[in-house]
């Protein structure tokens, strides 16, 4: 026989007797809080990184070697941060970082979208064999074509330009081009009959009807392409050579000297430089999540 709630208990309480008299509810509401704990405690952990970025960078420079580690500065050191925004051109740093992040994620989404479009409402010959190709370029380390490339840009003279680390970018990127394949796969073939019918061709149907949808999975492809760029250090260090040139993740590399690391400094250009692309992320967020939805369960 089920429980009943007594004839005095009401409002709130009588919802959290119904809850706690129904062992199927009792259960399932258990379940969210465990869920919910385990969520709650892995944004802990992923959080402690940026949250020690931000409290050594307002520290003296002993207490970052202090052990056990200080969490909370004494004193807090606001003037870290002008400090080592001024001890080298970052203003002329961050610009240089946003020009190649910029062209180098325009590329990206152009010719990585097109790809996709081919891959995805297309009909040609050897069309998945062509496509697992591009797949199997995604297992090749970057060392093993880092010399070739060096070589080529050197004999195009490129070398300390801005275009070996934009160029390539307009050229595909092959994952890119299979998450964008996996969200046009899910979009209805019926919208490019109706172009068709309509007059629209191959690109009218690419550049009218499939881009316009793909706001998501674009979305998601730009943030990517933006964090990568904009922490890229490898690369920046191999072709670019004069100081006006180089980017913000070489110049936190300025802070390490023969003699002595400045952590502090350090710590705090590196939190100002990860600012933008935080704001980034926040503002797309709903775009990028939608897109890592519809990629994940469509193809």
């Amino acid at each position: 026989m089920a429980r009943t709630i007594p004839y005095a208990v009401k409002g709130p309480v009588a919802s959290i007797w119904g809850v706690l008299s129904n062992p199927y509810r009792l259960k399932s509401l258990l379940g969210r809080v465990v869920l919910y704990l385990v969520l709650l405690a892995g944004a802990v952990l992923v959080t402690i990184p940026f949250i020690w970025l931000i409290s050594s960078s307002l520290k003296p420079q002993a207490q970052l070697v202090a052990f056990p580690p200080i969490w909370i500065p004494n004193p807090i050191l606001w003037e870290n941060y002008p400090k080592a925004l001024t001890a080298l051109p970052f203003a002329r740093f961050i610009a240089n970082t946003l020009i190649i992040a910029t062209g180098a994620t325009l590329g990206t989404l152009v010719s990585s979208s097109m790809g996709a479009f081919a891959f995805a409402r297309l009909r040609w010959r050897f069309r998945d064999v062509v496509f697992f190709a591009l797949l199997l370029t995604i297992m090749l380390p970057g060392q093993i074509t880092m010399i070739p490339r060096f070589v080529l840009f050197a004999k195009l003279g490129w070398v300390n330009t801005y275009l070996p680390l934009i160029v390539p970018a307009w050229f595909a990127n092959p994952f890119f081009v299979f998450l964008m394949r996996q969200f046009f796969m899910g979009l209805p073939t019926e919208l490019d009959d109706a172009a068709r019918i309509d007059g629209a061709s191959i690109f009218g149907i690419y550049w009218r009807i499939m881009l316009p949808l793909s706001k998501p999975v674009l979305a998601t492809v730009a943030l990517f392409s933006v964090q990568h760029h904009w922490n890229a250090f490898i690369g920046p260090l191999i072709y670019l050579h004069d100081l006006d040139k180089f980017t913000a993740a070489i110049g936190l590399r300025y802070f390490v000297t023969d003699t002595q690391v400045h952590y502090s400094l350090q710590m705090a250009a590196s939190a100002a430089f990860s600012i933008p692309i935080i704001v980034l992320f926040f503002v797309g967020q709903r775009y990028f999540i939608q897109g890592i939805v519809f990629t994940g369960v469509k193809g």
